[in-house]
């Protein structure tokens, strides 16, 4: 990869600024999943039904996902502190406004402001530090960001729950506001603007709404299919639109010289391979952890203070795991890196399918097996990001960055779609048969994601494969 004056070394040192966008990231992460253990606090303040309750995740989610690319495109053209900035403020608003919420109603609408700073904030927060480090120490820092993601995504039940327990849900979202404004105190001083030097600020205008409703409209089918069914016309006819909108926008995206989607990214092997990969591994990744929630909570009866805890182990080792992951991965490559993480984790989850049933067992079998999934995930989900940027021109960090997250955001989706169906009135009629058809799910999602990162994902570091100049797909 030729050196540009993007990439070439700062006479500051750039640590100080990767802990800041590091520490606002750990909020976005941590939101998507401490709302879930709120939701018997949320439910009983408010008097609102289940399906009312699923908007708070849900509004949250699709917001995200709808708004990344087009996050992603901004950055790379006008410029990633410029926007990330912003949307720490937004975020910081949004956080504030759903602690004061009156009713379900403004909560959700608070929500989904939080849920604009979240997708400004994702593709940036990395893209806005990463041309400060020489690409044989990107997957380094990239490594770290997700060991605090990888914390933020499991740690986020445990940390709801003893928020909700001593103090109140309100809480979780109190917390996000002090953080935010400090960030936006710092970020100003030590953030470094970048952006792609050959952009004109001239973003496709067509494709901005097509990718975004088309986007959208696929969260809403796959987020509402859990309420109202595969089968409801509203679901289906929400999923087809939004289908019909992607050979659009890639007729769009082939034509302008400022597109939504990057095409030429896909024709990088490394890229496309992340992406089929990451598709099917998000599956498993937050419908495993919803999962097993719901059986420490519904089937063990565990308390929510248990809960949290029981919770805690696997992220801790996965936040140990990841840094020196990406490490490794700067030196010898990704794909067995990806492919043995994938793996471990699915260790963990079938080996619950044989060993697991109604009798609690939390401590002595539930947790000493999550640390396989700790480990996989410690060397996977930062390792993934860094995967897909491997061999990205830094002019394009915050589109690819915008890309990736985008397949994590909607597959993340689909798999809860699919364990939420699996495990339909467990806190009913607990019955382990779900979870073991659950558990297999989830297990099988991380074997496939392994299988295909294995065979598609190029050999060796993106140095060696710079100089050996086999980057692109056959």
């Amino acid at each position: 990869m030729e050196t540009t004056p993007e990439t070439a070394a700062p006479a500051r040192n750039p640590w100080p600024a990767v802990v800041v966008t590091t520490l606002v990231f750990f909020l976005v992460v941590i939101d998507v999943s401490a709302v879930n253990v709120a939701f018997p606090s949320i439910r009983e303040e408010f008097d609102v039904p289940e399906s009312t309750l699923g908007w708070i995740i849900s509004g949250y989610n699709i917001a995200v996902a709808s708004l990344l690319l087009v996050a992603g495109r901004y950055a790379d053209s006008l410029g990633r502190k410029r926007l990330f900035i912003p949307g720490v403020a937004i975020f910081a608003v949004g956080s504030m406004l759903s602690a004061l919420a009156p009713g379900a109603g403004f909560l959700i609408a608070a929500r989904v402001v939080q849920g604009v700073g979240g997708a400004i904030i994702a593709p940036t927060a990395i893209a806005v530090v990463l041309p400060d480090f020489p690409p044989n120490k990107r997957s380094t820092v990239i490594g770290i960001t997700g060991a605090t993601g990888a914390l933020g995504a499991v740690v986020g039940p445990a940390l709801g729950a003893f928020v909700t327990d001593v103090w109140s849900w309100r809480g979780i979202f109190w917390i996000n506001v002090p953080i935010s404004l400090l960030v936006l105190a710092l970020a100003p001083s030590l953030l470094r603007e970048s952006k792609n030097p050959a952009a004109t600020g001239n973003v496709d205008l067509v494709g901005v709404p097509i990718g975004t409703i088309g986007v959208g409209l696929v969260m809403f089918a796959i987020v509402q299919a859990e309420s109202w069914g595969l089968t409801d016309p509203r679901v289906v006819a929400a999923f087809v639109v939004g289908l019909s909108m992607i050979p659009i926008l890639v007729r769009r995206s082939r034509r302008h010289p400022e597109p939504l989607l990057e095409l030429d990214l896909f024709r990088l092997r490394s890229f496309s391979s992340t992406n089929a990969g990451l598709a099917l591994y998000s599956t498993a990744f937050t419908s495993g952890f919803l999962a097993n929630s719901l059986l420490l909570q519904e089937m063990w009866g565990q308390s929510l203070r248990t809960t949290g805890l029981a919770l805690v182990p696997s992220p801790l080792l996965a936040a140990f795991v990841s840094p020196a992951a990406g490490r490794y991965a700067d030196r010898i490559g990704h794909r067995w890196i990806l492919a043995a993480g994938s793996v471990s984790c699915a260790v963990g989850y079938l080996t619950y399918l044989v060993v697991l049933d109604e009798t609690p067992a939390t401590w002595s079998v539930y947790v000493p097996v999550s640390l396989f999934i700790g480990l996989g995930v410690g060397a996977t989900i930062a390792t993934w990001s860094s995967a897909g940027l491997a061999d990205v021109s830094p002019a394009q960090f915050g589109t690819a960055n915008a890309t990736v997250r985008t397949t994590q955001q909607v597959f993340y989706a689909l798999g809860i779609s699919v364990v939420v169906a699996l495990l339909a009135d467990v806190s009913i009629d607990p019955d382990i048969t779900k979870f073991r058809w659950a558990w297999a799910f989830v297990g099988a999602g991380y074997l496939a994601a392994a299988a295909v990162v294995a065979v598609t994902f190029p050999s060796g570091s993106s140095d060696d494969r710079a100089a050996a100049g086999t980057t692109r797909a056959a």
